[in-house]
């Protein structure tokens, strides 16, 4: 009752933010991502019948309070679906930043649910693979898929792939390797209740998701990083006018953006969006990705080119 799972991360070029008063986790606003190829988290997940409670190991080391905690209520879920109560041991290790803003919950919880599944024997269907992970992370349910995907505020949601080939650079410009102070959960729950724009943020958010989609079905480039910046800085300037203010960005992150509105004056087809962290994550063609690197390399501290990736999966026994 062992199995070893690679997911991606993705970024939100819809934004989703916010969640709405119903159960499970869901959505208050559409969102649309693409899956970042070149960044994995990967998890083993082993049922033991011999433990006496989860063990989770996250990098390297051994961590318990809220992060065990959320990969408990998966495994249970997944515990409930196998018909046993065997605990388990988790090892997972991302190879990018964790809980900095670039997803690794997304990436975490989609390799969790793959892996857990297969290891207790679960057979489910992408869609209901999907939802299993929509509960434990709500941006975990677009990692299931590769590409770009979307997913929708309906009471129990999944997420939907885009059938689209439009081959896209994503240059990532991280600004720290370190954790955020606030958590996306808890700034969502911030926003919500402090924000004065949280209700035009919400209502706005469908037209700009409709927006992206449209742009992806049509591979059109400019298009799309226009809409992707709009939800980007919309989605900050809500989180700016909570009481008090949830401030994400560092200094690095204003000096990336006028480095990004540089590269567009000077032609280069480059367009930023950033999520729930400092870090500025550049949408481009893939042939503009080098001089993109050239110009934000100097005010990151590392940076990744992402290309368009695929769907979690379960690795071979040998692989893993």
């Amino acid at each position: 009752m062992k199995a070893t799972a690679v997911a991606h991360p993705n970024v939100a070029l819809a934004k989703y933010w916010g969640k709405r008063d119903v159960p499970g986790n869901v959505p208050a606003t559409p969102s649309v991502s693409v899956s970042l190829g070149g960044l994995e988290t990967r998890t083993t997940v082993a049922f033991d019948e011999a433990l006496g409670g989860d063990e989770l190991e996250l990098n390297g080391s051994i961590a318990s309070g809220e992060p065990l905690a959320r990969v408990s209520k998966l495994l249970d879920e997944v515990r409930a679906l196998a018909g046993h109560r065997r605990f388990a041991r988790v090892v997972t290790r991302n190879d990018f930043p964790t809980a900095s803003g670039l997803a690794s919950s997304a990436s975490g919880f989609a390799a969790l649910a793959r892996a857990a599944t297969a290891a207790a024997a679960v057979h489910l269907d992408d869609r209901a693979l999907s939802r299993v992970a929509r509960r434990a992370s709500a941006s975990a349910a677009r990692s299931v898929f590769g590409g770009f995907v979307a997913l929708g505020t309906e009471d129990d949601a999944a997420a939907e792939p885009l059938e689209v080939d439009f081959p896209i650079a994503i240059v990532v410009a991280a600004v720290t390797l370190a954790a955020k102070d606030t958590s996306s959960t808890a700034g969502m729950a911030h926003c919500r209740a402090t924000s004065p724009y949280y209700g035009a943020w919400v209502d706005d958010a469908p037209k700009v998701a409709a927006e992206v989609r449209a742009a992806i079905v049509a591979r059109d480039l400019p298009r799309l990083g226009r809409a992707a910046e709009a939800s980007a800085l919309r989605m900050h300037a809500c989180m700016l006018a909570s009481d008090p203010a949830l401030l994400y960005w560092a200094p690095a992150t204003i000096d990336l953006l006028h480095r990004v509105r540089a590269l567009r004056a000077e032609g280069v087809s480059a367009w930023a969006t950033i999520d729930a962290g400092p870090h500025v994550k550049v949408v481009c063609a893939p042939a503009d990705a080098a001089r993109v690197v050239d110009r934000l390399a100097p005010a990151a501290v590392r940076t990744i080119v992402a290309h368009v990736g695929g769907a979690a999966r379960v690795l071979p026994e040998e692989a893993s």
